[in-house]
């Protein structure tokens, strides 16, 4: 649903651009909240990983492909705040390194598929986790069923978008109707990525899955008229170190970028189809970076398309997680940074 440069005017992406980025100061303060010693090094991962699953669209329908948006998954495992962040990065990568969304779309990009995704699907996520036993498995169906309804949501955000500023005169009936209605099937894939994810985390380090917090209850036991924790040995899963868990979660980015990715479906995603058959791309632009070594996901002067595409993976896999990465560990340190003072004083009045 990457939207190009010319789909929407110039004063509706402006606007977009000016919500984006205010959501994105608001996302690094509250992502501090969120990165601690388990969070932190997961972030920049789950941007690389997001960055390499939506390499691989896979067919929805008669000449119609999709591929993950990524929000709902950042933000179970990482929390809505750090989400927002992590699938911002991948979209500026990709904007800047690959001409995939257009620089001038960059807010409206930011606003469908980072902030609405992370949004509806967190929302909807904490809702059922109240709701539902509370589980692992809950967990994952929970994630299922936000992860399905957060992108026909982008879908009906893009359609919004397209009604204020919307560059060529099509039926809004028209677009809305197809958007969704692609977007429900893609939303589908979406949602089983998600939650097999979410799930192949929880297996192995359940702590390390931010939207399964708390989800079981410590047992009690009553010493001397008080109730105090009763101490629980973790499973040997729950015992993998962070660093195996890292590699392994680079290793499988890589995998499926640079080697994965050349199987996947060729045709044009649920937007791609809906705006070549409904006159939406009649007023699209060249993206401003065209002409770059990496356009296309593919390496400038490398002929062989499997060597060329699957080295374009790996680079980006390489630069998305280096750049969220860099950013998290940042905003880490600025938490700290704010909590020392507070922590001397406390200090100094005990």
């Amino acid at each position: 649903m990457h939207v190009p440069d010319g789909f929407i005017n110039a004063p509706t992406s402006a606007a977009t651009g000016v919500i984006a980025a205010g959501a994105v100061a608001v996302s690094l303060r509250g992502a501090r909240r969120e990165l601690d010693e388990r969070t932190a090094p997961l972030a920049g991962l789950v941007a690389a990983f997001i960055f390499a699953v939506q390499m691989l669209n896979f067919p929805v329908a008669a000449g119609t492909s999709g591929h993950l948006l990524g929000g709902a998954l950042a933000a179970i495992l990482v929390g809505p705040y750090t989400g927002v962040l992590c699938v911002s990065v991948v979209l500026l990568m990709q904007g800047i390194l690959f001409a995939d969304g257009g620089l001038t779309a960059l807010g409206v990009n930011i606003t469908n598929m980072a902030i609405v995704t992370t949004v509806v699907a967190y929302a909807l996520f904490r809702g059922l986790v109240k709701v539902l036993p509370r589980t692992r498995r809950s967990v994952t169906v929970a994630s299922f069923v936000a992860a399905l309804v957060s992108v026909p949501a982008a879908a009906l955000a893009f359609t919004l978008m397209y009604a204020i500023g919307g560059t060529t005169d099509v039926s809004l009936g028209k677009v809305a109707t197809a958007m969704v209605g692609v977007h429900v099937l893609i939303g589908i894939g979406e949602a089983v990525i998600t939650a097999l994810t979410v799930g192949a985390v929880i297996a192995v380090r359940p702590d390390l899955v931010y939207g399964a917090r708390g989800l079981t209850q410590k047992l009690k036991l009553r010493v001397d008229g008080e109730l105090v924790d009763v101490p629980e040995p973790a499973p040997v899963a729950a015992r993998t170190s962070h660093r195996k868990v890292w590699a392994a979660g680079l290793v499988t980015s890589l995998l499926l970028a640079g080697f994965v990715s050349f199987y996947a479906s060729a045709n044009p995603d649920g937007l791609e189809k809906v705006a070549t058959d409904h006159g939406i791309d009649k007023k699209a632009e060249e993206h401003a970076v065209a002409d770059s070594p990496l356009a296309d996901y593919g390496v400038k002067d490398v002929d062989d398309a499997r060597l060329s595409g699957g080295l374009a993976g790996v680079i980006g896999v390489g630069v998305t997680v280096v750049a969220g990465t860099g950013v998290f560990w940042a905003v880490r340190r600025r938490r700290t940074d704010d909590a020392s003072p507070s922590d001397t004083t406390s200090m100094t009045s005990v």
